[in-house]
């Protein structure tokens, strides 16, 4: 079966780049998807009367208007809430707000004034070179204090012990922790620095997130199939499975979830052994928990979970909350609940050599018209605000190929 263009995965990074070139007339392609239903880690599911994010929390940012205006054609605008986030970390016994460095005024004073004195003697404050190791890299720029009771634990809880075979490349995105800033802050009690991303964001008042694909999908009809896993993908020919035959291939799977990469080099097929991603499962639990908080973050290793998202909070008519937790701990644990979920593929890990290693294969893919595109084609950490920015952007260039 011949098309122009063969979309392998149905998650938001697939679903949007199909839906953009059907506005843009054009209809000569195929949607291929291993699950019996769309939308891939933005999937809901009907549980306990409300539906559940089963792939984990997903919220629409504000801050994108070609993102909000593309979604608000398939659920328009009087179908979402918006809110501005309430996200919290429970640490010392309390809880205060999120990011970490802004809201230290809310801890005692005792704290404020031991984590004060940490970040005045971080060495990006004090004109250290900066390191190139994961976890002395956090030193360098959060100071001691904050690493060793917030940053250390959680993303050990997140990624694994070994987190120095993670790369610094990822962290330029945090915010600098200036120390005049976190000082105002404290001797003010309000926050000062960098929001958060999704300080604004819109959340659907009756459905779960993943509604808005189930639509998308809905009017893509037939030109997706489901229950079709990749299972060959041959580079060279442009083939997969030994049935579809595409001009153009857009990926957004993961590359290591294709049993059998041919045409490819040995040299560049290697290079996907360096990507590795994590596994996360979702609990859910119907009790009604007392906090307005959106979601609460826990580095608590004691905890298992890391985060707590509360359903009640900003779904109508919805109670409980579900948890977050890596796979390998939930597995060593004794953990039940009244509904689980297992996301194999949940995060590319962001370790050392993994951005030259994706390079490699998307740079060679590409010289034969394939391109990997969101989260599991490009490797990267993308929310789905990005990968669906990212998406409308390469279909509108493909459009007129």
């Amino acid at each position: 079966m011949k098309v122009k263009f063969l979309i392998l995965g149905a998650g938001a990074a697939g679903l949007t780049f199909a839906s953009v070139l059907k506005k843009q007339g054009v209809t000569d392609f195929l949607v291929l998807e291993k699950e019996t239903e769309a939308g891939g880690l933005c999937r809901s599911r009907m549980v306990d009367g409300s539906e559940l994010d089963i792939g984990g929390g997903h919220f629409l940012d504000v801050r994108r208007p070609e993102v909000v205006d593309f979604i608000f054609e398939y659920m328009p605008r009087d179908e979402w809430n918006v809110f501005e986030r309430d996200s919290r970390i429970e640490i010392h016994g309390t809880q205060i707000g999120h990011p970490f460095e802004a809201n230290i005024w809310q801890l005692p004073r005792e704290l404020q004034q031991m984590y004060l004195a940490s970040i005045k003697e971080a060495g990006c404050n004090n004109g250290v070179q900066q390191p190139f190791k994961f976890t002395e890299w956090l030193r360098w720029k959060l100071g001691d204090a904050i690493t060793d009771n917030y940053m250390l634990p959680y993303n050990r809880k997140l990624y694994g012990d070994n987190l120095d075979k993670l790369g610094t490349y990822w962290l330029e995105k945090l915010p600098n922790v200036s120390y005049e800033e976190t000082l105002l802050s404290c001797r003010e009690r309000k926050p000062y620095g960098t929001q958060p991303g999704h300080a604004q964001f819109y959340y659907p008042k009756r459905y779960g997130f993943g509604e808005v694909f189930r639509r998308m999908a809905a009017e893509l009809g037939e030109r997706i199939l489901y229950d079709t896993p990749v299972t060959k993908l041959n580079v060279e020919t442009r083939t997969v499975n030994d049935i579809y035959e595409a001009e153009y291939i857009i990926l957004t799977v993961p590359w290591t979830n294709v049993d059998r990469l041919e045409g490819m080099p040995e040299e560049i097929l290697a290079q996907r052994s360096k990507l590795l991603h994590t596994s996360v499962y979702v609990d859910y639990f119907a009790e009604k928990a007392d906090t307005k908080a959106h979601w609460i973050y826990y580095p608590d290793e004691q905890t298992v979970y890391h985060r707590i998202l509360f359903r009640q909070n900003f779904l109508e008519h919805a109670k409980g909350f579900w948890t977050e937790t890596r796979a390998q701990r939930r597995e060593k644990s004794e953990f039940c609940s009244e509904y689980s979920y297992k996301n194999d593929y949940a995060y590319p890990l962001n370790t050392i050599g993994k951005n030259e290693a994706v390079s490699q294969i998307l740079d060679f893919c590409k010289k034969n018209q394939i391109t990997g595109l969101g989260r599991w084609g490009e490797w990267q950490h993308f929310n789905a605000d990005v990968v669906i920015s990212r998406s409308i952007r390469l279909a509108k260039q493909y459009s007129t190929v």
